[in-house]
């Protein structure tokens, strides 16, 4: 299959990123080739969720046209991420019948198609169905039944629906960018694919995909995805205790947590001091110990409430490869070692990684593992399918058809 450009959009509610990659074969291996990436700050997105269409539309724009400009190239169309905590996740069993000898993949689309067909209120939509399991007769556990012999197949699904109100103003911000979504993917599901190893899958791990305004969380064991879940707290709650804590402007804030900011004040020399400009003015002199505390102090409530919303999902024994931290607020120092002391199992810090060649080093981040899982995503399904992709197309052309989108 020939080459084609992928282009993942991860639209944050601090930041907008965009990644261009070619999917090609290197060793006959398939591997996505980085040649554009875009970041820009993120205005009028609030908490996952777009305020300001006009703004928001900026935000994609700049970030997608600064991947186009250092690729050389024009894409049409994004795979893009979905957060907040509008999403619901609920689980679903289908059954049908086998008509054949041995179970074809019409019986596995139509089992699948019976899993999805729950009741919705109007105002939702399905945006993912991940299969967990099969089961054919009495067997449970089965990955793929396709070539088996039985007589009835059930499937259990794990069903991802998002407010349909909020997908449609995300695609519209895009549309009016002057591209297309292609297909719109569970940001921890898209951070999973760049940074989780199919054995840790195999084994049990928990992925924490600690966003600015929600922490989506994915759940595998014995390669299945055994639960997914988005919870409503993520980096701007640190910035908040910030602000109240020391009286501080919100971008100076900001800044005290990313250049300075510590999971555990015992990783800060004690005389280290800072100086503040306080809301009113004034300048004041402040242990930088004191910002740890108070990091400290938020990150231990979030992992608190983690635990207790991952207990209630699956054995945390079960997680034998541990907790993977990814995600803008992965990057605090010392995070990791919190994480594994309030979770309960040994953590690291996920960064994408295999199966990027390339202009990739600048992706060797947390922050950016969304996007690269959302280009890998839809380099899997340009593979599998042959859509998704992008060919190499004049910039005139593209910015006709910008144009047209734009005003049509």
């Amino acid at each position: 299959m020939r080459s084609a450009l992928i282009c993942g959009l991860d639209v944050g509610s601090t930041r907008t990123r965009a990644v261009i990659g070619e999917s090609t074969h290197e060793h006959r291996r398939p591997v996505l080739r980085i040649v554009g990436i875009g970041s820009t700050i993120t205005e009028g997105v609030r908490k996952d969720v777009i305020t300001d269409l006009d703004a928001a539309t900026e935000s994609i724009r700049g970030a997608v046209e600064e991947a186009e400009t250092m690729a050389g190239a024009r894409i049409d169309r994004v795979h893009v991420g979905i957060a907040g905590d509008h999403i619901g996740v609920e689980h679903s069993v289908g059954v049908a019948a086998v008509e054949s000898p041995e179970v074809r993949p019409e019986a596995v689309r139509r089992v699948n198609k019976v899993a999805c067909a729950v009741p919705l209120p109007h105002d939702r939509e399905i945006i993912h169905a991940i299969p967990q399991q099969y089961r054919l007769d009495n067997q449970w556990g089965i990955h793929d039944p396709v070539g088996m012999n039985g007589t009835r197949l059930e499937a259990e699904l794990c069903l991802v629906t998002a407010s349909s109100a909020v997908v449609g103003n995300l695609a519209r911000a895009v549309e009016r960018a002057g591209y297309r979504v292609q297909d719109q993917v569970l940001e921890p599901v898209a951070a999973a694919r760049a940074v989780l190893a199919e054995d840790e899958k195999e084994l049990g791990v928990a992925l924490l995909d600690m966003g600015g305004a929600s922490t989506g969380v994915a759940l595998y064991y014995e390669g299945r995805t055994i639960d997914l879940m988005v919870l409503p707290f993520g980096g701007s709650a640190i910035t908040s205790d910030l602000i109240r804590e020391f009286s501080v402007p919100f971008v100076q804030a900001r800044r005290l947590k990313e250049e300075h900011g510590a999971a555990h004040p015992g990783a800060i020399d004690p005389c280290e001091q800072l100086r503040l400009r306080s809301q009113g003015g004034s300048r004041a002199e402040l242990p930088r110990a004191r910002i740890a505390v108070v990091i400290e102090r938020r990150l231990r409530s979030m992992f608190r409430e983690i635990a207790h919303r991952i207990g209630k999902s699956c054995d945390p024994g079960a997680l034998g490869a541990g907790i993977v931290l990814t995600g803008g607020v992965a990057a605090t120092p010392g995070i990791s070692v919190l994480a594994g002391e309030c979770l309960g199992a040994g953590a690291r810090i996920g960064v994408p990684g295999d199966g990027f060649r390339g202009a990739a080093d600048p992706l060797a981040r947390a922050g950016f593992a969304t996007v690269a899982g959302l280009a890998l995503h839809g380099a899997d399904r340009y593979r599998a399918t042959g859509q998704g992709g992008t060919t190499r197309v004049s910039g005139v052309a593209t910015r006709v058809g910008a144009w047209l989108r734009e005003f049509f």
